[in-house]
């Protein structure tokens, strides 16, 4: 999640020190620590709940699944064998137009 060295590490570590204090840094570090472990139990809650309240049908929904791009790419191209045969690949693949080619036109889709 966070990219973060050694030497990072150690320089925040460094600075939590000087501006906290060595008394209060301990508490300073359980009050993080409770405070992420209850963010993370309301996440959760809301998490059931939500999969709670769409039934029973959904039960095996992810919620980061609802994100515009994973939803694409899980219902659209999830199932696909050929990756050739995605879009932006297809035309990748073919070697695209030539220049002054005109593109494929379908009258009745119009």
């Amino acid at each position: 999640m966070f990219d973060v060295g050694f030497g990072e590490a150690a320089v925040l570590a460094v600075l939590a020190l000087l501006i906290f204090g060595p008394e209060r840094l301990p508490k300073m570090a359980a009050q993080a620590g409770r405070a992420l472990r209850q963010l993370r139990q309301m996440a959760n809650n809301a998490q059931n709940d939500l999969k709670a309240g769409l039934g029973p049908e959904f039960r095996d929904m992810d919620v980061a699944d609802l994100n515009p791009r994973r939803f694409v790419r899980k219902h659209l191209w999830e199932d696909e064998d050929d990756p050739s045969s995605r879009p932006e690949e297809a035309t990748v693949a073919s070697g695209g137009l030539d220049y002054g080619e005109r593109p494929p036109f379908d009258r009745e889709a119009t």
